[in-house]
């Protein structure tokens, strides 16, 4: 590239006085660059070009103009390899087959040195590499197909559209492009700050963006509007705010016209929150901020927008404006539930307003959308949650979400406010009734012996986008180009990084925890939050209460960490199970993947027997019947008999199986959305019927029968706190098809009461040995159809050192008790 074609490509404040520069090709050989800043051209105190290996260590390669290419491995940076200069460690990427090079002496890297440093090597020239200016991506190998991490923080870090973070290789970062600088003094954040390069009388300029030290950037003081004796403070953090005003007003008639509100200036704190302090108890009253900033590229400030305080304790509607609540003059809570242990959950997932649509119990049109008719749903003796005798709730989102109008349906998956309840979910949301009535829906469920577990959605946010205007580039993550990240394909991305965006989530869970006695939480598109991240909250959340219910949904587009969560307090959501039992049920998967989930997903997946939440159908895509149906346009809701025996059959190996079952509401009853994958908008499809209570209530009573059991005195065979001893669980198969026995206690270590298990997913009639287990007194309690009343014999499958099983069919048995 010629000099005078050079241009910044990025411009980085990693301290307050410190940053780096990279430019769009090399420097090498061409002197010193003229670099300035554009608000104070002579504020750079140092400029100094960083060594090109120095570039290398973080990035995996670097280059030089003489068209040779050096990949180099950092040994001290992956302390697991501990024989690193014997262990053949290879580079492998789109440039050489990725896979092919393994193995291949001409990408071995060899032991070597970098200014004393040592490291493993790979040179050679450029040539094929850069044909065609196109980058490629490529990441460490050893020999044994172990791949190497790529730190995130690696300068050329990507993702491939898989979930796999690897290196990119491009022709202009070559380690010769890379500049740091010193400042004399820290740049004030709140002015738009950009560096000029000079060449050849043309000025080239680029946004500089606040780095690592910006996103560190927290304030310790309580935010919000907080109520206290005869006076009420508004405190928000805006760290590039110029400033920041609130409006404060006890008429909605208001709202109607922003720009007629009194706005009062806040003071800005040296920690980049703002406040202000009214003398006056606004209990009651409704407010909204105002704000400005820095323009450019990494900019969302807008100052005729209105914001609704991330921090209001309720909101009137997604627009807002917030309410200002002194919690201390609310209903207090009463009750003090006693969550089930995790091993003895069984969880049942369902939308608020699903739940009430066509419920038979309510017959009010408000109730049916609110948290006041959940209320009455629960208390009801036909509640459809007593019937069926789960245990724990996981309510899809009730933080407020994006709906237009209060008729308007959602699922809530794209949430603007993470303390308010759901307005539309009250039935007076300008006098806030939704934060009493939400509170009063969760005694409910205790009282009526349901655990509360809310889904949760701190991955992304929805419209109107309020963290986006009081600050952009702090809240959400971003490309070097400005352009927001999008792997959770919602628009947008929030930046864990950011300790405020860290504090956020936990202060709201707390709030949920304490304020309205929630009993847990599922996270979705965990993935997104990150290992680390989650770790804090759950070490918030512990010290709030020990017994809170953690469920993660370990996935985004990006990638699955749900390995990495084994050694925290998370359980998470079975994707592998999902997938395996829809197959297993049609004949399609193998018996010893299914001894492998029926014992709880060991090693990789689950370290402990509840880290694992097995289910089969999710509000996403399709149900489990249109999955599974034998009917060619994928709509179950006239399922055949074999559907509905596989329905059984999914059923029993799922309360059979270690670990945390959980259901989807309408699931018992063969709920089908008529083939249809997305119903997030469709209020229609996603209402259960439950006429089809009365279309199949053998199914009904089947799924309730096993609840039953596996809560019941030998249903802690499958209920376990630790991993069982080996041995515990003897798993045998039948050759060359799915069917097996399964004995629960097999080595007595629970003393002497057994259970078995068998089933058959095949079409066709087959006998499963199971061995010295022959000779105990069993007696079948349950089939593939029904649960036996007790003392029942005449219609027991056989066992006479091996059982027989009909196509598609199930047992179980007990004995020693």
């Amino acid at each position: 590239m010629k000099t005078r074609d050079l241009r910044i490509a990025s411009a980085i404040l990693d301290t307050a006085t410190s940053g780096r520069i990279e430019l769009s090709g090399d420097w090498h050989g061409r002197g010193r660059p003229h670099l300035r800043l554009a608000q104070e051209p002579h504020q750079f105190l140092e400029l100094h070009q960083v060594p090109d290996y120095l570039f290398g260590l973080e990035a995996g390669f670097f280059s030089n103009r003489k068209g040779h290419v050096y990949f180099c491995f950092d040994p001290a940076a992956h302390p697991e390899l501990t024989e690193w200069e014997t262990t053949p460690v290879y580079v492998a990427g789109s440039f050489n087959g990725w896979q092919h090079a393994v193995g291949n002496e001409a990408w071995r890297l060899r032991p070597d040195t970098l200014a004393g440093r040592p490291v493993l090597l790979w040179s050679g020239r450029s040539t094929g590499l850069f044909q065609d200016g196109t980058p490629h991506q490529f990441k460490f190998v050893t020999g044994e197909h172990v791949w190497f991490d790529v730190p995130a923080t690696a300068p050329n870090a990507v993702h491939d559209g898989y979930g796999i973070r690897n290196h990119e290789l491009t022709p202009h970062r070559t380690g010769g492009h890379r500049f740091n600088f010193t400042l004399a003094r820290p740049l004030d954040l709140s002015l738009e700050q950009a560096v000029i390069l000079s060449i050849a009388g043309a000025e080239h300029a680029t946004d500089l963006q606040p780095g690592r030290f910006f996103f560190e950037l927290k304030t310790d003081l309580p935010l919000g509007a907080i109520v206290g004796e005869g006076a009420t403070t508004f405190r928000l953090f805006a760290p590039r705010a110029q400033w920041v005003k609130v409006a404060v007003f006890d008429a909605l008639e208001s709202t109607k016209a922003p720009e007629s509100l009194t706005w009062r200036p806040l003071a800005r704190l040296p920690d980049g929150a703002w406040e202000l302090t009214v003398p006056e108890d606004l209990h009651g009253h409704y407010y909204w901020y105002r704000l400005d900033g820095p323009r450019g590229r990494f900019s969302g400030f807008n100052p005729e927008f209105t914001i609704v305080d991330p921090w209001a304790l309720a909101v009137v509607d997604r627009q807002g404006p917030g309410i200002v609540l002194d919690p201390a003059r609310l209903r207090i809570r009463q009750d003090y539930f006693k969550t089930p242990a995790w091993q003895d959950l069984i969880i049942c997932e369902a939308h608020v307003r699903d739940l009430l649509a066509k419920s038979p119990i309510l017959t009010d049109p408000v109730e049916r959308r609110t948290f006041a008719g959940l209320t009455k749903f629960l208390d009801h003796k036909n509640c459809y949650f007593k019937k069926l005798g789960i245990n724990a709730v996981e309510l899809q989102p009730i933080q407020e979400f994006d709906n237009a109008t209060p008729e308007e349906y959602g699922w809530g998956y794209m949430p603007v406010n993470y303390f308010s309840p759901e307005s539309s979910y009250g039935r007076d949301p300008a006098r806030a009734s939704h934060v009493t009535e939400f509170q009063a829906c969760v005694e409910a469920f205790h009282r009526n012996g349901f655990a509360v577990i809310l889904d949760v959605v701190y991955n992304h946010v929805g419209e109107p986008n309020h963290l986006y205007h009081i600050d952009r580039l702090y809240y959400f993550e971003a490309g070097s180009d400005g352009a927001l990240s999008n792997w959770s394909g919602c628009g947008n991305d929030l930046r864990f990084g950011s300790a405020m965006v860290r504090r956020l989530v936990i202060d709201s869970l707390q709030h949920l925890v304490r304020f309205y006695g929630v009993d847990g939480f599922r996270f979705d598109l965990a993935e997104l939050i990150g290992v680390e991240a989650m770790k804090e909250i759950e070490a918030a959340l512990k010290r709030t209460r020990p017994d809170l219910v953690l469920i993660a949904e370990p996935w985004s587009f990006r990638g699955h960490i749900a390995g990495a969560l084994r050694d925290t307090g998370y359980t998470s959501w079975n994707d592998g199970y999902r997938e395996f039992l829809r197959a297993y049920v049609r004949g399609g998967a193998s018996s010893d993947s299914a001894a492998y989930f029926l014992r709880g997903s060991p090693w990789y997946f689950a370290r402990w027997p509840a880290q694992t939440v097995n289910y089969t159908e999710s509000h996403d895509d399709r149900v489990w019947i249109d999955v599974i149906t034998e009917n060619g346009d994928n709509n179950g809701h006239s399922p055949t008999a074999n559907d509905i025996r596989r329905t059984h059959l999914m059923v029993a190996f799922m309360m059979a199986s270690i670990g945390i079952p959980m259901l989807q509401a309408g699931q018992d009853f063969l709920r089908s959305k008529h083939g249809v994958t997305n119903t997030y908008q469709r209020g229609d499809l996603n209402a259960l019927d439950y006429r089809r209570l009365y279309r199949f209530p053998g199914t009904h009573a089947y799924f309730a029968s096993w609840i039953r059991f596996r809560l019941g005195r030998w249903g802690r065979m499958f209920r376990h706190f630790s991993r069982p001893e080996e041995g515990f669980l003897h798993v045998m198969q039948q050759p060359e098809c799915s069917a097996l026995a399964a004995v629960y206690n097999a080595a007595g270590s629970l003393g002497p009461m057994r259970v078995l298990f068998a089933i058959n997913p095949h079409l066709h009639d087959l006998t499963v040995s199971i061995g010295e287990h022959g000779a105990l007194p069993w007696q079948q309690v349950a089939d593939h159809e029904r649960f036996f009343p007790p003392g029942e014999t005449d219609t027991d499958l056989p066992i006479d050192g091996e059982v027989f099983l009909p196509g598609l069919s199930c047992g179980l048995w007990i004995a020693g008790g």
